[in-house]
Order: structure tokens, then sequence, then C-alpha cells
């Protein structure tokens, strides 16, 4: 049983020594220039300020929802190319109707103009 898992085992150590190896190179021969540029804190596409309780624009976190939206389209889309033998006419059907919903909201969004940065 052991002969089985072999390659995996060996594969998965060379992988992360050579993981471990390039990390130290990098570490060891990188350039350190720290700047106060580069040491500010950034987070979340917004500059840091104080008060936490300070109204910023939300047109930030509709990007990123239509982003996973049509990130997860595609997702959806690997797994039903690989069975579109399998599935068939029905198949194909449903994912029309899928991608038909999907473009109707992106146009929708569109013409709203959630996809516009002022």
């Amino acid at each position: 049983m052991l002969a089985e898992y072999l390659p995996i085992l060996i594969f998965l150590a060379v992988a992360g020594g050579l993981g471990v190896v390039l990390l130290a190179l990098g570490f060891l021969f990188g350039p350190r220039r720290p700047d106060p540029e580069k040491l500010s804190a950034y987070e979340c596409g917004f500059e840091a300020f104080e008060d936490s309780r300070m109204k910023f624009d939300v047109r930030y976190y509709l990007e990123a929802i239509l982003f996973i939206v049509f990130d997860l389209e595609i997702a959806f889309l690997f797994p039903w190319a690989v069975a579109l033998d399998t599935i068939g006419v029905v198949g194909l059907a449903a994912m029309g109707v899928f991608l038909l919903v999907l473009v109707v909201g992106f146009i929708y969004e569109w013409k709203k103009g959630a996809l516009e940065w002022d």
C-alpha cells in the first residue's frame, strides 16, 4: 500500500522543499528598501483613516460582489463543459438559461452605472 502512495509523498516532499528554498532565497537576496509608503497600512482599497465609523463609498463593495458573481459563473461553466456529452440538450438548455439570467443582470448593472468609477 505504501508503494502506491510513494510517488505522491515524493512529490509533496520535493514541492515543499522547493517552496522553502525559494522563500529562503528571496528573503536572503531580496532588496530591503522600506519607505513610509510601503510601511503604511492599506486595506480594502481605502486609505487608512482614524474613525472606523466614517462614511465611505460603497461602490468598492458592489464591484467586489459583481466580481464574485461572474467568477462563480466561470466556476460553473467548467464542470458543465466537462459533462456536456452526458447531460445532452437538457444541460445545454439549462446552461443557456443560466447564462441568459447572468447576462441580463450584467446589462442591468451596466445601465445603472455600477461599473463606472468616477
